[in-house]
């Protein structure tokens, strides 16, 4: 089991594919522990992808008595790679908080990111964003798990998706499971997301960046993640008209890995 101390907690990580190495970092959960399977289509064909476990979830441990932040974060996963011998290496964040941590390691470790990855994502949370956040945890709280993730999943995927797929993506395997039974390590999250402030930083980010614009996205999309391709002086945007907050399906996971494998190739 590869278990590392890092930043004074053990952390859970695992490594897969072969090449140069990419970090890649999600929303509340893990790509670990049997799902790799959902990493971008190809990515492992030429890199070595470093996936970790959150401090609280999984088999990582955590010191509640530090303040959650995204910087936090971003703390673990540089010293993750340290840890690995990985001097430079690719960031990319799918999907929220991960997005996030990326954009303060390419902001605090410039000379360590040789591109960024952004979807989902925010610079600050608007009004409306910290609303859903807030929202999202009050019903886990008040109402449980079962009731946060059904809210969670019809928010997060398209329609025609979520109807064909609505069986397998709820239940105790289900989607955002990491954080079932875990009420401090969800709001912990929460409050990295709510804290979470790149507005006046993220021109000073160096790195080659490509950000998603997911148009069906009912709780980021071109909204959140087109401020994001603004402020940063090297960023392209891609567009998916049909996609929403997750990218499923088969055509979108192909038609995002042959996009985001090209970039890369390119830094």
């Amino acid at each position: 089991m590869p278990i590392a101390d890092i930043n004074n907690h053990a952390m859970y990580y695992e490594t897969h594919g072969q090449g140069d190495p990419v970090i890649l970092m999600g929303g509340w959960g893990s790509f670990c522990h049997g799902e790799e399977m959902h990493l971008p289509i190809g990515l492992t064909d030429n890199h070595t992808v470093v996936i970790l476990d959150y401090r609280g979830i999984g088999e990582s441990e955590d010191d509640v008595s530090i303040p959650s932040s995204t910087k936090l974060y971003a703390e673990d996963a540089v010293a993750l790679m340290d840890h690995l011998g990985f001097e430079r290496f690719h960031m990319v964040g799918l999907i929220g908080m991960g997005a996030c941590i990326g954009q303060e390691i390419a902001a605090n470790w410039p000379d360590r990111v040789r591109s960024l990855v952004n979807t989902g994502a925010w610079l600050k949370a608007d009004r409306f964003l910290a609303d859903q956040l807030n929202v999202m945890t009050e019903v886990h709280r008040d109402l449980g798990f079962m009731a946060f993730q059904r809210l969670v999943t019809v928010m997060s995927f398209a329609p025609d998706y979520y109807a064909k797929n609505i069986d397998r993506l709820i239940g105790p395997n289900g989607v955002w499971h990491h954080i079932n039974g875990r009420m401090e390590t969800h709001e912990r999250f929460v409050n990295a997301c709510l804290t979470h402030d790149m507005t006046d930083r993220a021109k000073a980010i160096e790195a080659p960046t490509f950000v998603l614009h997911a148009h069906q996205d009912q709780v980021t999309g071109p909204r959140t993640t087109q401020p994001i391709e603004d402020a940063i002086p090297n960023a392209v945007g891609y567009h998916m008209p049909d996609a929403a907050h997750v990218i499923a399906g088969k055509a979108q996971k192909l038609e995002f890995g042959r996009v985001l494998c090209d970039f890369l190739s390119k830094h």
